[in-house]
């Protein structure tokens, strides 16, 4: 028999404040939010992104003017699309709007480099670790509900770092280089689906929800890093020529690519996680607030760069 789905909260017209709003995810979640029928106030360092469509209930506002907000009405309920770590940054404002419940999105990168060749890449997973402490330490104190989600591999409408580099570099080299084999295990999350988790993790209630509750958020599918290169060149029409390199020789590749500015981020730490199992389970946020990824299909619009 299959349990009944959460009880949730019904927001309505209730407040809520969107952190990093003009980014891919925070956009989705402008959506998300709209669709619920939320009133949204979407705050960004500039004004309201170019691209950005009109929604119903969603107002824009620049951070630097909000800072600086006195008597502002109540906005209970908060979704970080930027960075968690800047999260802190903003932790006065949102106290002084009333927080009372906030979603944040770290990654799950914090776990798979902090072994990593590379110390930047572990200073990065150290940088995650740390603001996660710091807003799950903040919340508790504050009493304020807390959601930590970890995403994995994003993707979607060709804004991403992820599919979308690998769908340049096919563009303009005509192959991909790969480590080896490559057969690492990745689950491509759909930037929509992230979205859909952060609308559903603030407005369901959770078990336990005085302490802050963290989730693995990942794709439906799990496949070899090869096979999820395979797919793009596939989206893209083309013959999947996919070039097997030893170890040394993506190095080169990589000083190389790195003359470019575009690729000055390759590093052959990238190379070596190819083979690398990077799968995590996504059953909890299943269960607490009925999370449901697509499969990795790839629409036009994911490879179109």
């Amino acid at each position: 028999m299959t349990p009944p789905p959460p009880p949730r909260l019904l927001i309505g017209k209730t407040q809520v404040g969107v952190l990093g709003a003009t980014c891919s995810v925070g956009q989705r979640v402008l959506e998300r939010l709209s669709e619920v029928g939320s009133t949204v106030t979407a705050y960004s360092r500039k004004t309201r992104a170019e691209n950005a469509r009109e929604l119903d209930g969603v107002s824009w506002r620049q951070l630097r003017s909000a800072l600086a907000l006195g008597n502002a009405e109540a906005q209970p309920y908060w979704i970080c699309a930027a960075p968690i770590w800047v999260l802190p940054e903003y932790f006065p404002m949102i106290e002084g709007l009333g927080a009372k419940k906030i979603v944040a999105i770290s990654s799950t990168s914090r776990f798979t480099k902090e072994t990593s060749s590379d110390p930047e890449e572990r200073a990065t997973a150290k940088r995650l670790a740390n603001a996660e402490n710091t807003v799950s330490e903040w919340a508790e104190k504050n009493g304020v509900a807390c959601v930590i989600l970890q995403p994995t591999l994003i993707y979607g409408h060709g804004r991403d770092k992820n599919i979308a580099e690998i769908a340049r570099f096919i563009r303009r080299f005509g192959f991909f280089p790969v480590f080896g084999k490559a057969q690492g295990l990745r689950q491509p999350l759909h930037v929509d689906d992230l979205a859909s988790a952060c609308v559903a993790s603030l407005t369901t209630r959770l078990p336990h929800s005085s302490q802050c509750r963290v989730y693995a958020i990942s794709g439906a599918e799990t496949l070899p890093y090869r096979e999820m290169v395979r797919r793009v060149f596939e989206a893209m029409g083309r013959p999947a020529r996919i070039l097997s390199l030893p170890l040394v020789s993506f190095r080169a590749a990589t000083w190389l690519l790195r003359h470019i500015p575009r690729y000055r981020h390759w590093t052959p730490a990238m190379a070596e996680r190819m083979n690398r199992d990077m799968a995590f389970d996504h059953s909890s946020a299943r269960r607490d607030f009925g999370f449901s990824p697509r499969p990795f299909q790839l629409d036009p619009e994911d490879t179109a760069v």
